[in-house]
């Protein structure tokens, strides 16, 4: 059977204030509520943020520690402290990241997503071809106003490997009316590994991929990535430390 002060805690709809009794030191009455409360709210922030990763969809927890900022070229007004701040999600603004394969550009995607979870964003990550496959399967069950009013519930869409598999006709307009309606209503991060000139093989249809680009690089930052692929370089490394181990 549970305390009075579990009782009292359950109707005042906190958590369990018993459980920081044992961590806090009773100097005066004061102090001590006031320690015993504040570490409910930071019990309070860890779940909801723990609730905005889940929610997110990444498909692995990614963090910026120790991440190699040196392959990226940044565009003029926009570095990486500007980046790391997460401003452009308050002002609405896009992030572009343009590169070749294994780049580190997901990687940094996701560390981003996760960031803007912990300072309190709702956040959605797809990537391109399991977003477009849901469209297509959302508008066959004509649930897709419903799935695109959850989106547009968000402050940041996370769109990655734009451009890794061609998209169909009825594909490329259902991911056109999600980022015209994102359209300076939320910021999206979108990761590709084709310039823009090359994005007509990824949608097929020139007029759209014109459409789409214009209203993606309209308050974006571009970011481009260069270098060997960060996932080659990490396979090396390991067949060398175990060769290395071996000898």
């Amino acid at each position: 059977m549970g305390s009075r002060l579990s009782e009292i805690c359950k109707e005042l709809k906190v958590c369990d204030l018993e459980q920081f009794i044992p961590e806090v030191e009773l100097n005066e009455p004061k102090q001590f509520l006031t320690d015993i409360m504040e570490l409910a709210l930071k019990e309070r922030r860890n779940r909801r943020i723990a609730r905005l990763i889940k929610r997110a969809g990444f498909p692995a927890a990614k963090t910026l520690e120790g991440y190699d900022f040196s392959p990226i070229t940044f565009p003029e007004g926009f570095q990486r402290s500007d980046l790391l701040s997460l401003n452009f999600i308050d002002r609405k603004e896009n992030v572009l990241m343009i590169g070749a394969v294994g780049t580190g550009k997901t990687h940094l995607s996701i560390a981003l997503g996760v960031k803007a979870c912990m300072t309190g964003y709702e956040v959605k990550f797809y990537r391109t071809a399991d977003l477009v496959n849901e469209l297509v399967e959302k508008q066959r069950l004509g649930t897709i106003d419903k799935f695109m009013k959850a989106i547009m519930k968000c402050n940041v869409l996370v769109i990655d490997e734009v451009g890794y598999v061609p998209i169909s006709k009825q594909g490329s307009e259902l991911l056109f009316s999600v980022i015209s309606k994102c359209y300076e209503n939320l910021s999206i991060i979108i990761t590709s590994n084709l310039e823009f000139g090359s994005w007509n093989s990824i949608f097929g249809e020139a007029r759209l991929t014109t459409a789409l680009v214009d209203r993606l690089i309209h308050h974006c930052h571009i970011l481009n990535f260069q270098g060997k692929s960060y996932r080659f370089q990490q396979a090396i490394k390991r067949k060398n430390a175990m060769k290395e181990g071996s000898e």
